[in-house]
């Protein structure tokens, strides 16, 4: 018998254990699947755009939540202008109106997801918008809200989490890990695009590209120059953070790279993932260090059990109705527009995602390490799956042009910021 067939037979054996095990396993992926089918829309160049932010008082110190004038202050502020609130005991945790979703992180972090959005024009009136509501609501402490990946002052273990249950089971599991999930809850913070795709053959291409490009995408949005409250040891620290978080749910989505990766493979990388976080329906979070496939063995998942499973694992790139790409830094607004406009650019076009796709072909997961390994020692000098990383840049930024103006071409100004980063061969954390 053949190498092969052995591996097959033990993965048939798998399968049955699991379906002994797990009764109702088949309808949780085909709820799944259904989930992911759902967000096939064919003509859509929209894109959502995440930005996270350290909001500070006029000395440079990080304002917590409960402290007078603190974030929770500043959403009760900010709810006169988004008038939608999220409360839980008591506590209020965003604020929303159409198309503006202002939430907070375990640590306190101000994120603003919006859009989805058809024009980049829209998109940075947006966030300028917000950034003067913000600013308006820390003039009392002459504070500043600062876009940056990791927070400048303190360390990670002596911020103040926010009360949400969710957040102080998964402190206490990622804890047990490793010293760098707190600091990736309480510390970082992040910029993410996501984009749409038109079928499960459009979404794989996207997730594969989006997979392979993720070093690339980490080092032109670095901006992380501080580390615990001193210099940082190397350049893309949250990529290291993320490394070492939790191997189960970071990192690259595992068998993205294969030949029949598709929405089923990612329905049972989800099952299969410890859920930390288990939400009954009285929307009560409880501790549940099982997989989400043992937590509903014998029941089929409904719509918040899928949503709420897919928000518990944190790769590069992440599925929901949408592709989610998420290992940029925060940045300022200019250079978070400049961003969702290369993903605009590389991942819109046709042309340009087929040319990509086709550069992916032979890439595997240990090339993707390498490249973060080369590029968080090296920078603009390092190497990327056998190539100079600073001519890939060149080329990705060439490629993103050629994209927009053949879907938009007046947003191509919006790439400058960035442009003109990878130009010089440094970034914001060398800037700073």
């Amino acid at each position: 018998m053949h190498d092969t067939d052995l591996f097959a037979l033990q993965g048939k054996a798998d399968e049955y254990s699991l379906a002994q095990h797990q009764p109702a396993r088949k309808r949780n992926i085909e709820a799944l699947v259904s989930f992911f089918r759902a967000g096939c829309k064919r003509d859509s160049r929209d894109v959502g755009i995440e930005l996270e932010h350290f909001l500070v008082d006029g000395t440079g110190e990080p304002l917590s939540y409960s402290q007078p004038h603190g974030v929770r202050d500043i959403l009760t502020g900010l709810s006169e202008r988004y008038p939608q609130v999220t409360m839980h005991n008591g506590d209020i945790l965003g604020v929303a109106k159409p198309g503006m979703n202002v939430t907070i992180e375990p640590a306190a972090q101000l994120e603003l997801s919006a859009g989805p959005f058809c024009s980049l024009d829209t998109a940075r009136r947006v966030f300028d918008e917000f950034e003067s509501d913000v600013a308006r609501e820390l003039e009392p402490v002459s504070g500043k809200s600062l876009a940056i990946g990791y927070d400048p002052a303190c360390r990670a273990v002596d911020k103040e989490l926010i009360p949400k249950a969710r957040y102080e089971f998964m402190n206490e599991y990622l804890s047990a890990i490793s010293p760098w999930g707190p600091r990736m809850m309480r510390a970082s913070a992040s910029t993410q695009v996501s984009i749409d795709y038109r079928d499960e053959k459009d979404c794989v291409k996207k997730m594969r590209v989006a997979s392979v490009l993720a070093p690339l995408f980490a080092l032109v949005c670095d901006n992380a120059a501080v580390f615990e409250g001193g210099p940082r040891p190397h350049r893309l620290m949250r990529t290291e953070v993320w490394k070492y978080c939790d191997p189960d749910r970071c990192n690259t989505p595992p068998h993205v790279l294969d030949d029949d990766f598709g929405f089923e493979s990612y329905a049972e990388y989800i099952l299969d993932t410890p859920a930390i976080v288990r939400v009954d329906d009285a929307d009560e979070a409880h501790y549940d260090p099982r997989t989400f496939g043992e937590i509903y063995a014998n029941t089929p998942m409904n719509r918040a059990n899928v949503e709420h499973a897919l928000s518990m694992v944190f790769p590069d790139v992440r599925l929901k109705t949408y592709v989610e790409i998420r290992p940029a830094d925060s940045m300022p607004t200019p250079y978070a527009i400049a961003y969702a406009a290369l993903i605009k650019g590389l991942f819109y076009c046709d042309e340009c995602l087929e040319a990509l796709h086709a550069s992916c072909e032979n890439v595997t997961l240990e090339d993707i390490w390498r490249a973060k390994e080369s590029l968080m020692e090296n920078g603009y000098r390092g190497k990327a799956y056998g190539r100079n990383v600073d001519e890939i840049c060149d080329e990705m930024f060439s490629l993103a042009r050629r994209g927009l103006n053949a879907i938009a071409p007046h947003e191509k100004d919006y790439l400058e910021p960035l442009a003109k980063l990878v130009a010089a061969r440094t970034t914001l954390a060398d800037l700073s």
